[in-house]
């Protein structure tokens, strides 16, 4: 069985030192699934979730890394700015995969 930051990777497209960034975290609490510490990564999954209900999983692989509105999506969460990201994923739901700067 997966764990929640695995799922997300997966979700996400992200590589394994994208996901330690994004989390704050090392290999093994990732492994060890160590990281109910993290109140952000529930938020992220439930958020990553409902885009890609609605845009679908591949989509959201190619929205993460794409230039948006507001930037890139990755580079929101590579800062651990998530405030900016959820605005772009309120954005992909509300508009759609939108492309530009």
């Amino acid at each position: 069985m997966a764990t929640a930051a695995v799922i997300l990777m997966r979700q996400l497209g992200l590589s394994d030192e994208e996901l330690c960034a994004v989390l704050d975290s090392n290999p093994i609490e990732i492994i060890s699934d160590s990281l109910d510490h993290r109140p952000e990564l529930p938020i992220l999954l439930q958020l990553t979730e409902e885009a890609q209900a609605c845009v679908g999983p591949e989509v959201l692989k190619l929205w993460v890394r794409a230039q948006g509105p507001s930037g890139r999506p990755i580079e929101h969460l590579l800062a651990r700015d998530f405030a900016a990201f959820e605005a772009s994923v309120v954005t992909l739901v509300e508009r759609g995969f939108v492309i530009g700067g």
